[in-house]
């Protein structure tokens, strides 16, 4: 089977699914589809979270916060890697600072595809 993949993955994203030698824990077509799917929930939340500073919330960082914890429940569907990720490039999609996100605060940021 060719490689006609044609996505960049950022290294930030590759990071979720690298074990401390730096090698995949999934293969590869794993990997590349659950990018597709966080980079699309992050461009989908874009417009929850402006409407949510606009209307209810004024802090970004509670915005942020309160999208992160409704990622990590168990109906969500996402690993807390994964959430972690779509976070902070839904941060980086609003252009607003990410603030520390549950325990980890040494995960890397998104990098633009």
């Amino acid at each position: 089977m060719s490689d006609d993949y044609q996505i960049d993955i950022p290294p930030s994203f590759f990071a979720v699914y690298t074990d401390a030698r730096q090698r995949l824990a999934e293969p590869i077509a794993v990997v590349r589809a659950r990018y597709e799917v966080c980079e699309d929930l992050a461009n989908h939340l874009v417009q929850q979270a402006q409407l949510l500073h606009h209307v209810e919330v004024p802090s970004e960082d509670e915005i942020l916060r309160r999208i992160h914890a409704g990622l990590c429940t168990p109906d969500a569907g996402v690993p807390a890697g994964e959430a972690e990720w779509i976070v902070r490039r839904l941060a980086e999609l609003l252009n607003w600072n990410c603030p520390p996100l549950g325990d980890s605060g040494d995960s890397p940021e998104p990098d633009t595809p």
